[in-house]
């Protein structure tokens, strides 16, 4: 899909690879873009840069594992900016735990975001892209949609429900002029490690070895060229590509060094009854 001109949205866009990939469009292009995430302050700052670019910038401060507060969300968007003709959806949370680690309303929200919101957006927007017959929808995910490793139970399962969300909706709307994205990558250089230092030592060796961490302008890059090729599938570096391949080949193999050399539970770890 060309993006000059175009209706934007971007979940998750007020700082990290949302607020990146919110100023990539509109440096591709974007006329509109509306960005919706928690922090309003931080909304603000993104939009002052998009709209220095030259864009309509509409700023919504929502918690969109709200579902009243996102279909609120929803209807506001359509009011002010119109049918999106693309959607991002970014916004996410949660600490890599082991699942005894976990707070139950933690696992809840990490659900939450992205699935949950992810489903509500796109259920809010599909039917103005179908009566007009067009759109793109991007789903931003990681490759927990495809492998698992110890100590990150519950982001994992959020991820493959992602990647459960793009499959599906691709089938639905196979006969139909919208295109579903799936992003997938392995880790980001983004503040997320910073505000949970304890997560980042618990990427397994061997992904350390092999796959480079990616910077928000690459994954920023990734995207803009995703959409304007309507890719089924966005999965970066290239050598995520190679693990998927021999991952295919030798799966027993490579789930094993996953687990291997991921972090290791211990009968003292900390638990929610500690």
């Amino acid at each position: 899909m060309d993006i000059e001109n175009k209706v934007v949205v971007v979940t998750g866009a007020s700082s990290g690879i949302g607020a990146a990939i919110a100023k990539a469009m509109v440096r591709s292009g974007a006329n509109k873009i509306a960005l919706l995430a928690r922090s309003e302050e931080r909304l603000q700052k993104v939009a002052a840069e998009c709209e220095a670019d030259g864009a309509r910038v509409f700023v919504y401060p929502v918690d969109l594992s709200d579902s009243t507060a996102a279909f609120r969300a929803i209807q506001s968007v359509l009011e002010e900016a119109g049918v999106p003709d693309i959607l991002i959806n970014n916004a996410g949370s949660g600490r890599w735990r082991f699942l005894q680690e976990i707070p139950q309303d933690e696992i809840v929200e990490m659900m939450a975001l992205p699935y949950f919101a992810a489903a509500w957006m796109a259920q809010g927007f599909l039917p103005g892209m179908l009566t007009r017959g067009s759109g793109h929808i991007l789903n931003i995910s990681s490759v927990a949609s495809r492998m698992a490793w110890p100590g990150a139970t519950a982001y994992i399962a959020a991820s493959r429900a992602m990647r459960g969300l793009s499959d599906a909706l691709r089938a639905d709307l196979h006969r139909t002029k919208i295109n579903v994205t799936h992003y997938e990558s392995g880790p980001i250089q983004t503040l997320y490690w910073i505000n949970n230092p304890d997560s980042r030592e618990r990427i397994p060796g061997i992904a350390r070895l092999l796959i480079p961490a990616l910077s928000e302008d690459q994954v920023a890059h990734a995207v803009v060229t995703g959409i304007r090729r309507n890719k089924r599938f966005i999965v970066i570096p290239g050598m995520l590509k190679v693990v998927y391949l021999l991952y295919s080949a030798f799966p027993w193999l490579v789930q094993w060094l996953m687990t291997r050399t991921g972090h290791q539970l211990s009968v003292t770890a900390k638990t929610l009854t500690d």
